[in-house]
C-alpha cells in the first residue's frame, strides 16, 4: 500500500472494542482456515469454520478482550491478541472458556486435540514475557504490512519495559516475518498426538536507541 507519492503507508493500529469482536472472528477464520493445526483438529471446510469462528469468538470475548491488550488496525484487516507478563494463568479455566469450541472438532481427535492444548500451554516459558497469542491478517490484505504494523507497535510497548516475547507459529512460512522482528525459533515441536509442527519462537526486548 503507498500513498500518492509512492511511498508505503503504514496501517494504523488501534484497541479492539466490543463491537469489533463479530468482524474480527470472521476475519481470523478466513485466515486461519489453511491452517495445518486447525485442519488437523476440525474436518470439514464447513465443521472448521464453525469451529475455528467459536474459538476466537471465545478468545477474543473472555480470554483476551478482558486484559485490554487486543490490537487491530483500521478497517479491521489485521489483529493481535496479546498476553502481558503478569497476566495470571489458568489452563483449566482457559480451556473451559473454549468448551464451545468441543462440537466442531473431529470426533475421533476430541481427546488428543485436548492434549494438544494442554502440552503446548504446558511449553510456556515460566519467565515473565509478553504472549503473542494470535496473529492473523485477512487474506485479501496480506502483504500490505498489516502484520508488520501490529509486530512494531506492541514491541515498542514490549522493549521499553523490557520484557522479552513469545509466540507459536503453526506455519513455517510466517517465520520470517516474527524472525525481522526479532523472534527466534526456540523449538519445532512436535506433538505425540500426530499434529502438525509448531514453532515457539522467544524474543529477547532490544534497548531502544538513544
Amino acid at each position: 500500500m503507498e500513498n500518492r507519492a509512492g511511498r508505503p503507508v503504514v496501517p494504523v493500529v488501534r484497541p479492539v472494542v466490543a463491537g469489533d469482536v463479530p468482524a474480527l472472528a470472521a476475519m481470523l477464520v478466513r485466515s486461519f482456515v489453511d491452517d495445518p493445526v486447525a485442519n488437523f483438529m476440525f474436518a470439514g471446510d464447513r465443521r472448521r469454520r464453525l469451529g475455528l469462528h467459536s474459538f476466537f469468538t471465545a478468545q477474543l470475548r473472555r480470554q483476551y478482550l478482558p486484559a485490554g491488550h487486543v490490537y487491530a488496525t483500521r478497517g479491521l484487516g489485521g489483529v493481535a491478541l496479546w498476553g502481558p507478563p503478569d497476566r495470571v494463568r489458568r489452563p483449566l479455566a482457559e480451556l473451559a472458556h473454549l468448551l464451545p469450541t468441543a462440537p466442531f472438532l473431529v470426533s475421533s481427535r476430541v481427546h488428543r486435540a485436548l492434549q494438544l492444548l494442554f502440552e503446548v500451554d504446558g511449553l510456556h516459558p515460566k519467565e515473565p514475557h509478553w504472549y503473542l497469542a494470535t496473529l492473523g491478517t485477512e487474506p485479501s490484505q496480506q502483504g500490505k504490512g498489516i502484520g508488520s504494523a501490529l509486530l512494531a507497535s506492541m514491541l515498542a510497548t514490549v522493549d521499553e519495559e523490557g520484557y522479552p516475547a513469545y509466540l507459536e507459529s503453526s506455519k513455517e512460512r510466517n517465520l520470517p516475518l516474527y524472525a525481522r522482528f526479532g523472534f527466534e525459533v526456540i523449538d519445532e515441536f512436535r506433538s505425540k498426538v500426530g499434529s502438525p509442527p509448531i514453532w515457539r519462537m522467544w524474543r529477547e526486548p532490544r534497548v531502544p536507541d538513544l
